[in-house]
């Protein structure tokens, strides 16, 4: 290696910068207005899915807070009924939280949950003014029904659901 030879590759790097500064077109995305799309695989902010029917999906088993690195989830389940049916099996996630300050987003509840009801989404827009905030209960990560008459709690006919966690399929990814 030549006394020369650091010099020369510090030139290279100094022309290969000054060439994409001047002949590539700059990406700039306007942040608040326009959102930059997110690749298919990003792991965001989590959601508890539903049912198409509107109920929801977690059947409050704690297997997500089991998986959890970070301890970052917290689960309390309660019994279901017919006249206040939640999901469609014999318990409910009554307060299921989650610390996002705490999460370090690894996907492992995505992977322990048997019903598929917590996916880490695709938002990217965390932020938090307090300690408190980033807290995020039950009412914020579920998502909406299109109808209100898909809302939870529900009255419904007595054994009309008997299965909790759905005939599963081979994963698509």
């Amino acid at each position: 290696m030549g006394v020369f030879d650091p010099v020369l590759e510090l030139g290279r790097g100094l022309l290969e910068t000054l060439r994409s500064f001047w002949f590539e077109p700059t990406v700039t995305y306007q942040y608040p207005e326009q959102k930059r799309e997110v690749r298919p695989r990003y792991r965001g902010r989590h959601v508890l899915k539903r049912y198409e029917n509107g109920l929801e999906k977690c059947i409050g088993c704690s297997l997500c807070a089991a998986a959890c690195p970070a301890d970052a989830i917290f689960v309390e389940a309660s019994e279901n009924t017919d006249e206040k049916r939640f999901s469609p099996g014999e318990r409910y996630a009554s307060t299921y939280e989650i610390n996002m300050l705490r999460c370090i987003y690894c996907g492992f509840c995505e992977d322990a949950c048997p019903t598929e009801a917590i996916v880490l989404g695709d938002n990217y827009e965390l932020s938090f003014l307090s300690r408190r905030e980033a807290v995020y209960t039950k009412d914020l990560l579920l998502e909406s029904v299109p109808t209100a008459d898909g809302l939870t709690p529900r009255k419904v006919e007595p054994g009309v659901f008997t299965r909790s966690v759905p005939e599963m399929k081979d994963p698509t990814d």
